[in-house]
């Protein structure tokens, strides 16, 4: 008897570290997803964490730690299932070690459900906050080619303009000195009348 209290004693004591492990790792998930909320040196600390964790070896390390969970996930679930079996079968007895098994395998099936959908969480939250990070740097690269183009365009329709305003110049010139040159053609024309008018009177 006294052996078997001090095994029980045990049970509680290793399930009793197992609970209080989940509820930090729920805990320290929770402040993560909070700490995506907010834009604080935080945030950022968080997301260079979870850069450095997705490199190298550290996926085969997540993979296999989430592995672990599920299966202690299916263990808590299959203990479940063989108590209620165990408690069916003897309608008459209702024995309370089981009631107190089966809420503790019920906490602690819900706790790893939990930890194990809050880290999907974190994950998919850290995709999207690094796919918004490389969209927002497209839109600045854009933006600024945007700025750049519609500048040369201001620059060239500035020199179009003075271009336009210089050949309109010159053709006000190039007018003028048809003009002159129609003038100066026509007094040539009246000279050579008069000298060959001077010739013929000598």
């Amino acid at each position: 008897m006294f052996k078997l209290i001090n095994q029980l004693y045990y049970i509680y004591q290793q399930e009793r570290k197992m609970l209080q492990l989940l509820y930090a790792v729920i805990f320290v998930e929770m402040l993560m997803i909070m700490s995506f909320l907010f834009k604080t040196p935080l945030r950022n600390l968080v997301i260079i964490s979870l850069n450095k964790v997705k490199r190298g070896q550290g996926p085969v390390v997540v993979k296999t730690v989430a592995a672990t969970l599920v299966v202690m996930l299916c263990s808590a679930l299959y203990r479940m299932y063989k108590i209620r079996r165990r408690t069916l079968e003897s309608v008459a007895i209702v024995d309370p070690t089981d009631q107190v098994l089966l809420s503790n395998h019920v906490l602690q099936a819900s706790l790893l459900g939990f930890v194990l959908f809050l880290s999907m969480v974190i994950d998919r939250l850290h995709h999207y906050i690094r796919e918004l990070r490389v969209l927002r740097k497209s839109m600045e690269t854009a933006k600024s080619q945007n700025r750049s183009f519609e500048n040369n365009k201001n620059i060239n329709s500035v020199e179009n303009k003075a271009l336009k305003e210089e050949i309109d110049a010159l053709r006000s010139k190039v007018k003028k000195l048809e003009y002159e040159c129609q003038v100066k053609e026509s007094k040539t024309k009246s000279l050579e009348i008069e000298v060959e008018a001077l010739k013929e009177a000598i």
